[in-house]
């Protein structure tokens, strides 16, 4: 039965790709637009987690109003459903040979000093702006890497996924059972793209993101300082459309932060570097807050001291 519902999700998945591969961009965006429109205002908001995204955003954004909070939340899905449809759309539209009307970079030297440093790198972002065209971005100009994501449950759909993610010649490593693929790429001096900004419970590393404490997971921080890797906070953003001068979206790709495990001087040297790309990525999203995932539970997990003045409170 469960083999039964998973062939039908990809065959509804494949038919929606099917037809947004085949429209224009501009009728892709209408209908994200549509669909982004229509999470907010008709579906009940319980369905889609309405409620963490304004609490979220109201922690991240105080001064922000209900009307500013909802609009926030609908340009959000907006920006999701864009990102799918750009998903299937990126392949045939990214070329070396007409880059420079669809990206442009920010900090573009500080970056390609990194990767041309023959250390390894830590390609970093969160759940903000397409982390898939960025990573399809560094393919197509000859910087792989593997990629560290979570096994989707649905096998059809994972086996789309890995396909539409290592056809620029990345390679997709699995946080259950992929530790020897992450110390074979580490050991080669290669690249590792990862998201930072999932929680990791109450054993993570509590910095702040938005002035309020987050679990962040040790292990980015570690495992940099072990390889004397460099870490790049990076991100790729969508720019104001403009379908008049260019059919297709134009991205900014941007080096938020660099940071040499080398030259890390602090007593508690993981919390320094997971403090800094935490500040970086806040920073990145702060700019673009719409194209960031507010309904991610990013400060689910309560630091212990504070659970337990919280629990003698009540």
């Amino acid at each position: 039965m469960k083999k039964l519902r998973w062939l039908l999700e990809y065959v509804v998945f494949r038919v929606l790709t099917c037809l947004i591969g085949i429209v224009s961009v501009k009728q892709s965006v209408r209908f994200a637009e549509f669909l982004g429109w229509s999470f907010v205002h008709l579906l009940p908001r319980k369905w889609t987690r309405y409620e963490v995204a304004a609490t979220n955003l109201k922690t991240a954004f105080p001064d922000y109003s209900d009307l500013e909070v909802e609009a926030t939340i609908e340009k959000m899905w907006v920006h999701l459903f864009r990102l799918v449809a750009e998903m299937v759309q990126f392949p045939r539209k990214l070329h070396l040979e007409n880059y420079r009307e669809i990206m442009s970079f920010r900090n573009r030297g500080e970056a390609a000093q990194a990767l041309n440093s023959g250390r390894p790198i830590f390609m970093l972002s969160g759940h903000f702006g397409n982390w898939e065209a960025t990573t399809a971005t560094f393919g197509t100009f000859g910087f792989p890497m593997g990629i560290v994501a979570r096994k989707l449950d649905n096998p059809y759909l994972h086996r789309w996924f890995v396909r539409t993610r290592e056809v620029t010649g990345h390679r997709l490593l699995l946080k259950s059972g992929g530790w020897d693929g992450i110390t074979d790429v580490l050991s080669a001096r290669g690249n590792l793209g990862l998201l930072c900004d999932q929680d990791a419970g109450r054993r993570g590393v509590f910095v702040d993101f938005f002035g309020k404490p987050a679990s962040t997971f040790r292990s980015i921080a570690l495992m940099a300082i072990e390889n004397e890797a460099i870490v790049l906070l990076g991100y790729g953003v969508r720019q104001p459309d403009n379908f008049d001068e260019c059919r297709w979206v134009r991205y900014e790709v941007g080096c938020e932060t660099v940071i040499d495990t080398k030259t890390i001087q602090s007593d508690d040297e993981v919390r320094s570097i997971t403090e800094k790309y935490s500040q970086a990525l806040e920073a990145a999203v702060r700019r673009h807050p719409e194209q960031y995932f507010w309904v991610h539970r990013r400060w689910k997990s309560i630091p212990r001291k504070k659970k337990r003045d919280k629990e003698k409170a009540a």
